[in-house]
């Protein structure tokens, strides 16, 4: 039998079992209407973007002053002084190795131990710049001499400390 007539038997005519592009798919019409509220808010925040941006171009820039504020020094160094005299007539001891160690406490990391070292003059004095204020460990270092160490608060910027050496003991 030709197919025309089982179709028309059916009740289809011969044009309704065709791909007909005018009747689409239900989940073209769900992609369609996303796409188009995707759209909506690409605008949209483009939109808002814009408005700020003409919003931030309307304000009044800082005056501008042609005075300088010169900057503060929050962390406060100084610049401290050892003389150090050994033996029984405190002669002045020259070339000793002075260490002054401290601790430069962090917030974040972990504290950061630093060192300054600087050798005595012929007169036995040594200056150590840039010393910081707080609780240092000065350390004395000379051939011949005991070793030497204390921990020392320094509360000015221009302190001096005497230090005196001892001969070490006699070994028999």
């Amino acid at each position: 039998m030709p197919q025309s007539s089982v179709s028309n038997r059916i009740g289809i005519e011969p044009g309704d079992y065709g791909l007909d592009l005018a009747h689409s798919c239900g989940e073209d019409r769900i992609k369609g209407s996303m796409r188009a509220l995707r759209n909506f808010t690409l605008c949209l925040c483009i939109g808002v973007a814009l408005l700020a941006a003409q919003s931030l171009a309307a304000q009044d820039p800082p005056p501008v002053t042609n005075e300088k504020v010169p900057p503060v020094r929050t962390d406060l160094l100084s610049r401290i002084t050892i003389e150090v005299s050994g033996g029984e007539k405190d002669t002045p001891v020259e070339n000793a190795s002075v260490y002054v160690k401290y601790v430069e406490e962090r917030k974040l990391k972990k504290d950061k131990k630093l060192e300054l070292n600087v050798k005595t003059n012929r007169d036995g004095i040594a200056h150590v710049p840039n010393a910081p204020l707080g609780r240092v460990l000065i350390q004395v270092i000379a051939e011949g001499w005991k070793t030497y160490g204390r921990w020392y608060d320094i509360t000015d910027t221009k302190q001096v400390f005497k230090i005196r050496l001892q001969r070490p003991p006699k070994w028999y």
